[in-house]
């Protein structure tokens, strides 16, 4: 921190009355050793940090902080006052004020050192120390670590690593995991003494910089002394680290201390947890720890992510790119499932309203004027143009989309810029979705390769913000524009011209194709790639009829699972235990709708008797509807969509068919197993079915 802070830096007497007083006393002396080239512009950035949380603290801290455009290096300012200055905390002034200018682009190093400071603002010896130092050199010096301030190490206290949030017994906490026969069990492992009770947790402030690191060591400090094992994911601006899947398995309990939303918050599902804010950490953190530790007593556990819209499959919308150790095949499937989910909303949104402006207006309001020059506000067609013409604007973000968050799935937030970029190449140069997956790759290749390459530390601060955007679009563009896009381009022409080529009986092999892939896994990436497939076919004003036709017959194999579920739970109950006769009743709401989530307790419970039937059931339907020439303009609706699509009798037949045959193979192959009784799944010697699904347990959702 010897860069950071000078004797120059330091006011012991700080004389201003008001906060914005003392930032800008603090900020003067940042200017005059040129840290700061624009004192206004600095001070509204500090303003605008401020006004979307308080940055005082108990103990009598301040720590005004931001990012700013306006500074040309990581400072820290520090200003003592005797009379104290209200920076909002609950106890009253700060006489000890922390003002941390970081640059927007700021390098994890800098930000590392930076949330060391904030970890030791929460030792009671360090700020007792701040508050006798006799001359600015020395309280420059205690906070540079040149002269510690004195501390007891308990044994095995946990070890700050900077940017990860990572603490040091987080390998002890990993190799005492395996050994766990399951997190929040008695605390006692089999024949050996009672072990503590474990917490993960992560912080997050919207900076990233002072109040992450400050809950982290806060919470850390608070389960040494009540004999807690703690370990923290910091979600700071120098970046995070995932917890070991291993150490949250093992956990008791969960505190999610966060003013910004956690990422990935579904690998938390299933135990006891306490989301609050991040200075709730810094503050309470012993009443937070009893908090947890309560609801654990009761039981009482957060549900599985099973809540999100239709087709997300309950997961957080960015998959991860990838845990060291996997295959890249699964990494790759994770990325490109990350571009999809992120996609899917917009191609409910704008497919539902390009399909009402059609049912309002008829097919012709694709050729209406734009509603910016006619708008009559008694006419329907002028409404049905407007819905027409909202959807057309949501369909555009389709590709950009798709390949922006691909490319986020690889790079994280560096890979958004040149992805989105290259998506809306696609578009230009007709590239469609073929483009749209090749720019997300290579978008999130440019970016992760750019990262590797040594930068001079002079240019960290501005690789962020400024480099890596403009490299990694420049190379993106070329590569779309002059190398690959036309290849891509020939080849989705080729493509779409196959498509609406197809006809008789290579148009009904590919409706039972798409069948077979909509409940191979329903939700998995193999009905993900049937679902895109469909839907980039209508993206567009005019789709052909082609693409229509795929997009119904997706659709109406996506439907069978669930309604012939349902149906069989109706006609053979007995076949059945309870709870999947309750889940039936469900399934006929789920399937009606397009949301194959409703046969999902089914083929946990039973894949080799459900999948199988549910697969050739798909393939039924999908082929019928291909026969039966059925179209479809809206991406998702179910049945209540029936109204916009082509040759809607036929179109129900094939879905009646395909159900039909579903729930005549799942009766057959589960007649011939013993029937189920009772309130529980049996095996085949009447004990508890290990295949039957555990209440409560994360299940795949499928569009």
């Amino acid at each position: 921190m010897s860069d950071m802070i000078t004797a120059d830096l330091v006011d012991l007497d700080l004389s201003a009355d008001t906060k914005e007083a003392a930032a800008r006393a603090l900020a003067q002396r940042m200017v005059a050793l040129g840290r700061v080239t624009d004192l206004e512009g600095f001070l509204a950035d500090v303003a605008a940090r401020e006004a979307q949380m308080p940055t005082g603290l108990d103990g009598g801290i301040g720590i005004p902080h931001c990012r700013s455009e306006h500074v040309t290096e990581p400072t820290l300012a520090f200003g003592r006052s005797a009379a104290g200055v209200d920076f909002g905390a609950a106890d009253g002034p700060a006489d000890l004020i922390f003002l941390i200018a970081a640059p927007a682009g700021a390098d994890d190093a800098h930000l590392t050192i930076l949330s060391s400071l904030a970890r030791q603002l929460m030792n009671a010896e360090f700020t007792a120390a701040l508050r006798s130092a006799g001359d600015a050199a020395a309280a420059a010096a205690l906070i540079r670590g040149e002269e510690p301030a004195p501390a007891e190490d308990a044994p095995g206290e946990t070890e700050d690593t900077g940017e990860t949030g990572e603490t040091a017994d987080t390998g002890a906490v990993s190799a005492a995991a395996s050994a766990e026969t399951a997190p929040g069990s008695t605390g006692q492992d089999s024949g050996g003494p009672a072990r503590p009770f474990r917490i993960v947790a992560v912080t997050s402030c919207p900076t990233g910089i002072a109040h992450t690191y400050m809950a982290a060591e806060s919470l850390e400090n608070a389960g040494r002394e009540e004999g807690v094992e703690v370990v923290v994911e910091t979600q700071g601006s120098a970046g995070f680290t995932r917890l070991d899947p291993a150490v949250i398995a093992a956990a008791d309990g969960v505190i999610l201390a966060h003013d910004v939303a956690v990422r990935e918050k579904d690998r938390f599902a299933g135990k006891p947890t306490v989301d609050t804010g991040v200075k709730a950490a810094i503050n309470r953190p012993g009443e937070l720890i009893g908090e947890v530790r309560d609801k654990a007593a009761r039981g009482e556990v957060t549900a599985a992510a099973a809540d999100g819209p239709a087709g997300s499959g309950g997961a957080t919308p960015v998959e991860r790119g990838g845990e060291s150790g996997e295959g890249y095949g699964t990494k790759l499937r994770k990325w490109l499932m990350s571009g999809v989910s992120y996609m899917v909303p917009f191609v409910a949104a704008g497919g539902l309203l390009i399909a009402l402006g059609f049912a309002i207006g008829g097919y012709e309001i694709n050729k209406a004027p734009s509603v910016m020059d006619h708008f009559v506000w008694t006419q329907a067609d002028s409404w049905a143009a407007l819905l027409f013409q909202i959807g057309g604007v949501a369909f555009a973000f389709l590709v950009p989309v798709l390949a922006g968050y691909i490319a986020y799935g690889m790079a994280d937030r560096p890979g958004l810029v040149p992805g989105f970029v290259g998506g809306s190449i696609a578009l230009t140069i007709n590239a469609g979705f073929l483009g749209g997956l090749a720019a997300g790759l290579i978008s999130g290749a440019v970016v992760l390769a750019i990262q590797r390459v040594p930068i001079p530390k002079a240019l960290r601060g501005i690789m962020p913000v400024v480099v890596i955007p403009l490299v990694s679009a420049a190379v993106v563009g070329f590569l779309m524009f002059v190398v690959i896009g036309k290849p891509i381009a020939s080849a989705q022409e080729g493509m779409t011209d196959w498509l609406n080529g197809l006809s008789g009986a290579n148009a009904v092999l590919l409706g039972a194709l798409l069948g077979l892939m909509m409940c191979f896994d329903l939700g998995g990436p193999v009905n993900k790639v049937a679902y895109t497939f469909a839907t980039a076919g209508i993206a567009v004003a005019s789709p052909s009829d082609s693409a229509m036709k795929i997009m119904a017959a997706v659709m109406a194999a996506g439907m069978v699972p669930p309604l012939a579920m349902a149906l069989a739970t109706t006609v053979r109950g007995r076949l059945f235990n309870a709870a999947e006769r309750e889940n039936g009743k469900a399934a006929w709401v789920l399937g009606a709708s397009f949301i194959s989530e409703g046969a999902i307790p089914f083929a946990a419970a039973d894949p080799l008797r459900v999948i199988p039937s549910s697969m050739v059931g798909g393939a039924v339907t999908g082929a019928l509807s291909m026969a039966f020439g059925a179209t479809l303009r809206a991406p998702h609706g179910g049945i209540f969509v029936v109204p916009l699509i082509g040759n809607p009798l036929l179109y129900l037949v094939a879905i009646a068919a395909g159900v039909c045959v579903t729930t005549a193979l799942v009766i057959v192959l589960k007649g011939l197993r013993k029937p189920v009784t009772g309130t529980s799944a049996q095996g085949p010697g009447g004990g508890a079915d290990p295949s039957a699904p555990t209440p409560g347990a994360k299940q795949p959702v499928a569009v």
